[in-house]
């Protein structure tokens, strides 16, 4: 805080959870390198083991950074909402850009092979996470801006920066607007990464009935090795859904944060802040 009294502790199991699904996240990639390197030869960018780089930035981008961002608001929740803001939108920049790397990697790996795009099932909702995702991903004003509603309310860099936007074109109905629509962003944001799981445990599957299908079912190592990466992704979302949804554990408002929703709920609903006209 700005006069050096310590922050609050923060609730009771809550860093705990977050350190696990830390661990998970870490042990995550881990899995994904050895199993690429043991088994599927390792990582070239200009060579037939371009492909391997797909899974590898798609778990690392879609999965781990993905859901780090979305826990920036728990673990910083004492900081002020700009720098948080930044965070949240860093992180989500770079799994977005990890993303796409992985997804050039797997179309160039295609036509080099002659293999076709986009028939599977993974294929159809990993593009989907995809698209959605860049859909969603939004940052905050820039460090050093000057208050006001932009700076308060998140506007997405995206086509909803039009909708978001627009909620401060009506007064009278921003407020309660933007109210709604940040529900909407905490949703769909919990539900791409969900999508982004399902299609990293389908993309697994697949990989393994394309390339072990005669020995899988004989819990060979690679097999073993590649469901056990399975679990753990199911895991990692189960952390992370958990932090998310707790309702205690959602990052508390500060005093100036109050202070700044109320002057602009004042100017766009011409609420005084003892409830007058």
């Amino acid at each position: 805080s700005m006069d050096g009294a310590p922050h609050p502790a923060s609730p009771a199991g809550l860093s705990a959870f977050v350190a696990v699904s830390q661990l998970l996240g870490l042990t995550l990639l881990a899995t994904t390198g050895a199993w690429l390197g043991r088994y599927r030869g390792g990582v070239a960018w200009h060579s037939p083991l371009q492909f391997n780089a797909h899974p590898l930035c798609m778990v690392l981008g879609m999965v781990f950074l993905q859901g780090d961002a979305l826990l920036v608001y728990r673990v910083f929740r004492h900081e002020a909402k700009r720098s948080t803001k930044a965070l949240h939108a860093l992180l989500h920049g770079l799994a977005l850009l990890i993303a796409l790397v992985g997804i050039i990697a797997v179309f160039e790996s295609h036509r080099a092979k002659g293999i076709p795009d986009m028939y599977s099932l993974h294929s159809w909702c990993g593009m989907a996470a995809f698209v959605l995702y860049l859909l969603q991903v939004r940052a905050g004003q820039p460090p050093g801006a000057p208050p006001g509603p932009c700076s308060t309310c998140d506007i997405p860099v995206s086509p909803q920066w039009l909708l978001g936007c627009g909620f401060f074109l009506f007064p009278g109905a921003s407020f309660s607007l933007r109210g709604r629509y940040k529900s909407q962003h905490i949703f769909f944001g919990i539900a791409l990464f969900v999508l982004s799981i399902a299609s990293c445990l389908l993309g697994i599957t697949e990989m393994l009935l394309f390339k072990i299908s005669d020995s899988y079912s004989h819990f060979v190592p690679e097999g073993v090795l590649a469901n056990t990466l399975g679990v753990m992704l199911v895991a990692f979302g189960l952390v992370v859904g958990y932090v998310l949804t707790r309702e205690e554990w959602k990052r508390p408002p500060l005093a100036e944060e109050l202070a700044l929703s109320m002057d602009f709920k004042t100017l766009t609903e011409g609420e005084s802040p003892g409830g007058g006209s």
